[in-house]
């Protein structure tokens, strides 16, 4: 198995504007008023499930880089059997499941997971909740098609997207 990436999907003219209107719909999700560490958890979680190594590592690293704890990053892809997450991270992750396993499931998100996610987030907070799942499956699915793998993220890499 190779290392080297398949393509580079910022190259070119149409890869630069795509990538760029791509990285603008992912900064108006982590501006909105969903707390970042969810944000970082959700994210984690469908990468976890994606097997996006890529994201998988930016997603780690970034998180541990705000602060996340190791205890809590270790057991995201367990966190139905764990402690260490809040009610209201329960739902986001929940929803991250679903939404990302939308072929394994006959009716996608569950209304009880949908219940759950109302209870704790506001119209806003959802709307970017369901945003986030979409956008980090649409970034799972161009990273592990384009053969990115993990191990070399360095926190804050984009920074440079997000102004």
């Amino acid at each position: 198995m190779t290392t080297k990436a398949r393509i580079d999907l910022t190259a070119g003219d149409l890869g630069a504007r795509l990538s760029k209107r791509f990285a603008a719909l992912g900064l108006g999700v982590t501006q909105s008023a969903l707390p970042r560490s969810t944000q970082e958890l959700v994210m984690l979680r469908a990468s976890q499930i994606n097997g996006c190594g890529f994201c998988v590592d930016l997603h780690t690293k970034e998180a541990a880089a705000a602060g996340e704890s190791a205890l809590r990053l270790h057991l995201v892809a367990a966190w139905r059997h764990s402690t260490v997450f809040t009610e209201a991270e329960r739902a986001a992750l929940a929803l991250a499941e679903e939404g990302t396993r939308l072929a394994d499931a006959q009716q996608g998100v569950s209304d009880a997971t949908w219940q759950e996610v109302r209870e704790h987030y506001d119209e806003e907070q959802a709307a970017a909740l369901v945003y986030l799942v979409a956008v980090i499956n649409a970034a799972n699915r161009l990273s592990v098609i384009a053969h990115h793998r993990g191990g070399s993220y360095e926190p804050g890499m984009f920074a440079q997207l997000q102004s």
